[in-house]
């Protein structure tokens, strides 16, 4: 007879034999939501997503399984998301929901929700709802001082017992990086407008650079973002992502090119070369330095650099068009409005 394992409230793990799964169904000990698994299965999962039967869900009431799912963790504070991430270049990240569970994101980052998702602004991430009014205040001040708005927005599944889903993109081209905080340490150190969305229970903070050389030079000031928690996490980045594990050594980066990187890993600046090559090898004055043992998320394209070469591109500003327009030029320009 097949075993069958769960968990309960606490996130204890317990198992039974199938022939009892309908009566700790029908009292209660066991819901849709319930996490269960048994011999064959890949990961965890709702139980109403793999034993529909026994909740009167039919074939065409169960939602689609859910591309990426991370089995609950004994002791986990933060929401269990499953997400999907959609495009190439402009990508969007799709997140599944629960009844009852919670999202966070940047305000203005949601693209499209579906019915039974409620949205609130709020000032804070929520990761400690019991904290007192200076404390919140606290951390208020510090997302000012990162230059994001003080208000994130907090997006719940309030409806019945079907999953529902959210969606958020991404402000300028390039990609979702997701990144599951308790594999990594249970923090994440990044640059400050990086953050896009995370589960609930995500401490979203910042990071001050102790180091003065690293603060003037690095390209990111003296303060960094910092995310803390166990749940999925998801940082956005201009152009292509390559993600670097070191191991002991060390890596140089073009400054405005870092994107995150997890503990272990040792940040600072260094001149980049000579005097010649400062002033004349187009890279900059310095370059980041990278080492230790941890992973290393870069851009190829980082929005500054992105927005640099369009404003310097546009005629309004005073730079050259790149053939576009009539074979006319400027008078043709002229007469079609531009």
């Amino acid at each position: 007879m097949t075993t069958w394992h769960y968990a309960n409230d606490p996130n204890q793990q317990m198992q039974t034999p199938e022939s009892e799964l309908p009566g700790l169904v029908a009292n209660g000990t066991i819901t849709q939501q319930t996490p269960v698994w048994s011999s064959g299965m890949a990961n965890w999962a709702p139980a109403g997503d793999v034993l529909p039967q026994l909740f009167g869900i039919t074939g065409s009431q169960a939602g689609p399984p859910p591309v990426n799912s991370i089995p609950p963790r004994p002791g986990q504070r933060s929401h269990e998301v499953d997400y999907e991430i959609f495009g190439d270049d402009i990508q969007i990240v799709e997140v599944e929901l629960d009844p009852g569970e919670t999202v966070i994101a940047e305000a203005g980052a949601m693209n499209y929700i579906e019915p039974d998702i409620n949205f609130e602004a709020k000032m804070g991430d929520g990761s400690s709802p019991n904290e007192g009014v200076m404390g919140k205040l606290l951390a208020v001040g510090k997302r000012a001082l990162t230059g994001e708005s003080i208000f994130m927005t907090h997006f719940t599944h309030a409806g019945g017992a079907h999953k529902r889903r959210v969606a958020f993109a991404a402000p300028f081209p390039g990609k979702i990086i997701p990144v599951d905080l308790a594999g990594i340490g249970g923090e994440i150190t990044c640059q400050k407008d990086s953050f896009l969305c995370a589960a609930m229970g995500t401490q979203v903070t910042i990071a001050f650079n102790k180091r003065l050389g690293a603060g003037f030079f690095g390209g990111e000031g003296f303060i960094l973002q910092k995310l803390k928690g166990d749940g999925m996490a998801f940082l956005h980045a201009g152009g292509t992502i390559i993600e670097r594990e070191l191991n002991g050594e060390t890596l140089r980066v073009d400054t405005g090119c870092l994107v995150a990187f997890s503990p272990g890993i040792d940040y600072n600046i260094e001149r980049a070369g000579n005097l010649k090559s400062m002033f004349f090898g187009g890279e900059g004055l310095f370059l980041a330095t990278l080492s230790g043992h941890g992973r290393v998320w870069l851009q190829s394209l980082p929005f500054s650099r992105l927005a640099d070469r369009i404003i310097r591109s546009a005629p309004s500003s005073g730079g050259q068009s790149q053939g576009e327009g009539s074979v006319l030029g400027g008078l043709g320009r002229l007469i079609d409005g531009d």
